[in-house]
């Protein structure tokens, strides 16, 4: 199975950066997609933005386009979402998410994706 570990959480102010990582194992980097999802008190889980490892493709949430900006290293088998301008509507706890290349559907559809990592909580205060 494919692990996930999530890191880089923390308290920012508004307009502040973040940067997520997202550590995969297991598994081939190259034949995994890789989401990453917020969660905000009180609110459904969203996807925010994913990357295909096997293409290069990145997908955005409206929300964060012009924003945040997805990568990965495949010499790290780590994938990161650079947070700027960050806001306190981005306040909520993010997971990264994997499923197995190809895929087909919408990318942002959480049932589509078989392994999850734990939360790192974001913080962004006025």
């Amino acid at each position: 199975d494919v692990q996930l570990q999530a890191s880089g959480g923390g308290w920012v102010q508004a307009g502040g950066s973040l940067r997520l990582s997202c550590a995969a194992s297991e598994y081939t980097f190259e034949d995994l997609t890789i989401g990453w999802f917020r969660q905000a008190p009180g609110k459904e889980r969203e996807g925010v933005s994913c990357i295909n490892n096997s293409n290069g493709r990145t997908y955005y949430a409206d929300s964060v386009k012009g924003r945040f900006t997805i990568s990965s290293d495949s010499a790290k088998n780590t994938v990161y979402l650079q947070m700027n301008s960050l806001k306190p509507e981005d306040t909520a706890v993010y997971y990264c998410a994997a499923l197995l290349n190809p895929w087909h559907g919408t990318w942002s559809v959480q049932g589509a994706y078989d392994y999850w990592g734990q939360g790192t909580l974001v913080t962004v205060s006025s």
